[in-house]
Formats: structure tokens, sequence, C-alpha cells
């Protein structure tokens, strides 16, 4: 899988191709469950020749409240991501927030994710740029489609064609997140790979409890359009138990439900072929 990364333009499907897979939990809990969940996510991909990317955050740094979980500790989460990938021969990518994390990050990772609401940070962008490392920039929800080419520009500008866009949806209202699918394609004509998140998109944010809902149950539906449209990935945050995950939990998918959305979605994009 390694080879995924080596060569951006191997990420894009083409007529004949699948859909890749960014899926693994919200955050980094522990070695334990961090390879119990990637195991059964490479053993599903293997199966359906569906090209991986193992997601973890190694912290969270935007959580609502201050009390809410945000990681093990920086260097124990990054060396459990770098275990994953030399166990499991895939890559791997997580988050990073300031311009200081990217090249401390990139020794661990293939892929260095920007955040949606630090999609404009230019500093952040050129800094995880300059590792050589794919970047992966979530558009802001508060931003349009065109207006991601800044983002791309501002890598392929600094040296480093390797870009990834995903969608995660727009916010139009105080509680809740619309998707747009209009972007996929506008952001497609960016000549770089687009990736639907699945599980960020129906986030319902702003809650009085200061714990972030969501909707699972739209998953599917999410999944479904964004491959009809065209989408070359998707991102999905996956866990055995989301009750009891330490981040995201309540728009996350069950573990034990992955296989079946898969292949409903591989039919989805065979039939668009």
């Amino acid at each position: 899988m390694s080879e995924i990364i080596n060569n951006i333009s191997n990420i894009k499907h083409t007529d004949s191709g699948n859909f890749f897979l960014m899926a693994g939990p919200c955050v980094i809990e522990g070695e334990d469950i961090a390879l119990r969940i990637a195991e059964q996510i490479v053993k599903l991909t293997d199966k359906l020749q569906i090209p991986l990317i193992f997601k973890g955050s190694y912290r969270k740094a935007n959580r609502s409240r201050l009390d809410s979980f945000t990681g093990i500790g920086d260097e124990k989460a990054l060396k459990i991501l770098a275990k994953v990938s030399q166990e499991f021969d895939i890559p791997v990518i997580t988050d990073i927030h300031e311009s200081e994390e990217a090249a401390f990050a990139a020794e661990y990772v293939d892929v260095l994710q920007i955040p949606a609401f630090l999609c404009r940070q230019t500093d952040l962008l050129v800094a995880a740029a300059k590792t050589g490392k794919t970047v992966n920039v979530k558009k802001g929800q508060f931003l349009s489609a065109g207006s991601m080419k800044f983002a791309v520009d501002k890598i392929i500008d600094s040296g480093n064609p390797n870009v990834i866009l995903t969608d995660r949806g727009n916010t139009f209202g105080y509680q809740d997140i619309i998707v747009d699918y209009r972007g996929i394609p506008e952001m497609r004509s960016f000549n770089v790979p687009v990736v639907m998140d699945c599980t960020h998109s129906l986030q319902q944010p702003n809650q009085s409890t200061g714990v972030t809902g969501g909707k699972p149950a739209l998953i599917e539906t999410i999944a479904k359009a964004a491959i009809a449209v065209g989408a070359d990935g998707l991102f999905m945050e996956t866990h055995p138990d989301p009750q009891n995950a330490k981040s995201d939990g309540a728009n996350m998918l069950p573990l034990d439900k992955l296989e079946q959305l898969l292949v409903r979605l591989i039919r989805v994009r065979e039939a668009i072929l």
C-alpha cells in the first residue's frame, strides 16, 4: 500500500479503479485497540481491494470542554501509528494543529491532515508541505468548495504536489452541518483527489452539554451520494464500541457495520462506471 503515497496520482481513481478509504478511530486511545481496529479494517479492505490509509489523531486540539479527552501523549500515540503502518504495511494519517508539529509528526506518519478550522492557516499549510509528505486538507465548514483552490496552491507553490482535499460539509445553522455535493466535482477540477468525510459531516456541534452530537444512521447516505458524484475516496471514523470511544463517538461508524457498507458502496461505484 505504500505506493499509494509515493505517487499521489495513484490515489485518484480511474474509470476502472475503486475508491480509496481513510478509516480508523477518531483518536489513538492505546496500542491494543489501535492494532485491533487496524487489523479488522485491513482484512476487509484487502478482501474488497480497497486502498486504505489508516487514520488516527495523535492529539485532539479542538475540544468544546476543558475536561474532554485529548490524547495519551503525543510521541506515544505517534509511535502507535508508526507501528500500525509497519505491522500491516499501510500508510497512516494524522492531523496537526500548529506549524511546529509538522516536522515532528512527519517522522511517524505518511500523510499530514490539516483540520477544517485551520485550512486557511498559511504557515501551517506551508510547514506541512515542506515535510514532503502528502497533505490532506479538510475544507472549512465556513468556505465554498472553490475557495479551497487557494489551499491547494499554497501547498503546490511550496514545492509539494501531493495534495488531497476532503469535504466535511458546510455550516448554515448553529447545531448542524449540510453537505453540498456540487463541491466534489468542483474541487476535483483542481486536479487533486477529493475525499468525502462521511462521519464529521454528520456532526451536530455546539450542543448545550459541550459534547458534539451526530447522526451516524446517515453515514451510508452521505457515502453513497459522494461515490455517485465522483468522490475519489471516503473518510470514516470507526470504532468497535462508539458509545465508549474517547472522542466523537456520537458520529462514528460501529466497526462491525463497515464491511456491509463497503460492499454496498462498491456496487454504487460499479454502477456509475
